[in-house]
């Protein structure tokens, strides 16, 4: 879920920062990807479960009934990782975005949305795919805090029980 939540906001956050390059889309999509870079998961976990859960009474804070309980847990998790993939979304497109071949397909009469998404998205989607490769094992690890934050029965509760309980060989597989 964290995974879905982080892609899901950056390419498109990273999209139209590029597209719109100085403008106020630009702007505020760097500063929130600079305060979600900053915001450590533990900490956004906090501030998520004190606004959704306590403040709005919107989303429960624990347990595993429904999927509205994996909101919560997914978001804290997600958003630590769209705010650098969103980044290098921006600077791949923008560097794609002054190709030879990104003109020569605006030369030749084709819609913008056609350019962006068909060639220009397509070779900046390069780097950011291998990225989100990467992100998987920094999910893994954030899931052991998360999952304790929320109460939540996964694998990184299954950590935590194995650290209580001295079980070398089920920390080292993890």
């Amino acid at each position: 879920g964290g995974l879905l939540i982080g892609v899901g906001l950056a390419l498109p956050l990273g999209l139209a920062a590029a597209v719109f390059r100085g403008a106020l889309v630009d702007h505020l999509s760097r500063v929130v990807a600079l305060i979600g870079a900053s915001l450590p998961a533990f900490w956004l976990a906090f501030l998520l479960i004190i606004l959704f859960a306590v403040e709005w009474k919107w989303l429960p804070v624990s347990g595993r009934s429904s999927p509205r309980h994996l909101v919560l847990p997914a978001l804290a998790l997600g958003l630590g990782i769209a705010a650098p993939l969103m980044r290098l979304t921006r600077s791949s497109l923008l560097e794609v975005l002054g190709q030879d071949y990104i003109r020569t397909a605006h030369a030749k009469g084709l819609a913008q949305s056609r350019v962006l998404l068909g060639h220009a998205l397509r070779n900046a989607l390069i780097p950011v795919v291998t990225v989100i490769g990467m992100s998987f094992g920094h999910l893994l690890g954030g899931s052991v805090i998360i999952e304790t934050i929320f109460a939540w029965p996964g694998i990184g509760k299954l950590m935590i029980d194995g650290i209580a309980n001295r079980d070398y060989p089920l920390i080292q597989a993890y």
